[in-house]
């Protein structure tokens, strides 16, 4: 049998039987990653969760919505697994979307330092209201690499699928 090159040592949620409870709510310490096996080229990863669920802070009524992620790693990839259970601690976590969508963000970037990063929260609509929001951020250094980067990404916003719009 033949295997990867990939470093699998830290990634301890694929090995336990039983999924950990994100009884705290969303946390960064729930995310793990693991390191970029091609970090000589940028790429693009996307992970979509569909079935975001989160509870409104004033109503407590849930919000029921779609979380796209795309980010270009560059020392880290986020490991799919721990994404899932990160996502999974705000069904009980009362926040407003604008909120959500920036706090993934901020604990993704805390987590793997991406060269870019975009998570999109297109929400579903409750009182006849859709509500969609986008955050992203780049590393803001100045290099060939990141000419690459902002180039990758300029041709993803041409060429995205326009399923991920509202």
């Amino acid at each position: 049998m033949s295997r990867s090159q990939d470093q699998t040592d830290t990634l301890t949620l694929l090995r336990g039987g039983h999924l950990p409870e994100p009884a705290d709510g969303p946390s960064s310490s729930l995310l793990q990653v693991f390191p970029n096996a091609c970090q000589t080229r940028p790429y693009i990863i996307c992970i979509d969760f569909p079935e975001f669920t989160s509870l409104c802070p004033v109503t407590g009524q849930p919000d029921f919505g779609r979380i796209h992620l795309a980010y270009i790693p560059d020392a880290f990839c986020v490991e799919s697994k721990s994404y899932k259970l990160y996502m999974f601690a705000f069904r009980n976590h009362h926040s407003f979307m604008e909120t959500i969508t920036n706090t993934i963000l901020d604990d993704l970037i805390r987590v793997m330092h991406p060269l870019w990063c975009r998570v999109d929260g297109l929400f579903v609509p409750r009182g006849g209201t859709r509500i969609s929001v986008f955050a992203e951020e780049m590393q803001k250094e100045t290099s060939p690499r990141m000419d690459l980067v902002r180039e990758l990404v300029s041709g993803y916003r041409t060429d995205r699928h326009t399923d991920l719009l509202p």
